[in-house]
C-alpha cells in the first residue's frame, strides 16, 4: 500500500509536466503555433491569389501569343495535298462546333446552359484544340505539332481557370448548379449570335491559313511536281 501510495505521489500531474510531456500548452505555445498557421494560410492565399492573377494574364494575351505561334507555324510547315485536305477537314469540324457554341453563347450575362454547353463546359475551347490537332495534320511537322500542342496546353488551361473564377464570382449558385448538371437546353442556336460573338474572325482566320498552306505546299514543289522524265 504504502509502495502504492508513494509511486502515485512520485508521478509528475498535468501542471508539472512540460510542453513534450502531453501537459497542457502554456499561452506562448499556443500563440506561436497560431501565428506558424496563420502565417501558412496567409501565404497559401496569396500564392493561390498569384497563380489566378498570372492565369488571367496569359488568357488576356493568347490571342497576341497565338499570332506568334501561328507566325512559327507557317514557317514550319511542310504541307502536302494530303496533309492539307485531312487537316483543314478535322479542323472545320472544331470550327463548327465553334460557331453551335457561339450561338448560344450571351457573354458575361448568364450562364449558358442550351446547344452543346449541355454536355461540354467549355465547348469554345474544346473547338480550338479540335481545330489545332486539324492544323498540325495540315502542316505536317512534327515541332509544329509540338509548338501548337504546347500553346494550347499554357493559354487554354489558363483561360479556363479565369473563366471559371469570374463565373464563380458572377453567378455564384447558378453556375455551380449549372456544373453539376442542370441544364434547360431550351435557347435556340442563334446565327446572330455567332455574328455578335464575332466567330466570323475564326472562319476567316482559318480560310487564310488553308490558304497559306496551299501557297506554300504549291511554292516548296510539293502540291504539284512538274513533269519530267
Amino acid at each position: 500500500m504504502m509502495g502504492h501510495a508513494n509511486g502515485a505521489r512520485g508521478a509528475p500531474g498535468p501542471a508539472e509536466r512540460g510542453p513534450g510531456e502531453g501537459g497542457s500548452r502554456t499561452p506562448e505555445v499556443g500563440a506561436r503555433e497560431a501565428s506558424g498557421l496563420m502565417d501558412r494560410a496567409q501565404g497559401r492565399g496569396d500564392g493561390a491569389r498569384g497563380f489566378s492573377r498570372a492565369s488571367e494574364a496569359l488568357a488576356r494575351r493568347r490571342v497576341a501569343l497565338g499570332f506568334v505561334c501561328g507566325a512559327a507555324t507557317l514557317v514550319l510547315a511542310r504541307p502536302t495535298l494530303r496533309s492539307i485536305a485531312l487537316g483543314m477537314s478535322i479542323a472545320a469540324i472544331g470550327e463548327a462546333l465553334r460557331i453551335w457554341a457561339a450561338g448560344h453563347l450571351n457573354k458575361s450575362r448568364e450562364v449558358t446552359t442550351s446547344g452543346p454547353y449541355r454536355w461540354v463546359a467549355h465547348p469554345l475551347y474544346v473547338g480550338s484544340t479540335i481545330m489545332g490537332v486539324g492544323l498540325a495534320v495540315a502542316c505536317a511537322n512534327a515541332i509544329v505539332a509540338l509548338v501548337i500542342a504546347t500553346y494550347l496546353a499554357i493559354t487554354l488551361t489558363a483561360a479556363v481557370r479565369s473563366e471559371e473564377a469570374f463565373l464563380r464570382r458572377t453567378f455564384g449558385d447558378r453556375y455551380d448548379r449549372y456544373r453539376s448538371g442542370e441544364s434547360d437546353g431550351k435557347k435556340r442556336f442563334g446565327l446572330g449570335q455567332a455574328m455578335a460573338n464575332r466567330e466570323y474572325r475564326a472562319v476567316i482566320g482559318l480560310t487564310a491559313v488553308a490558304l497559306v498552306l496551299v501557297w506554300k505546299a504549291t511554292y516548296n514543289g510539293l502540291f504539284w511536281r512538274p513533269g519530267g522524265p
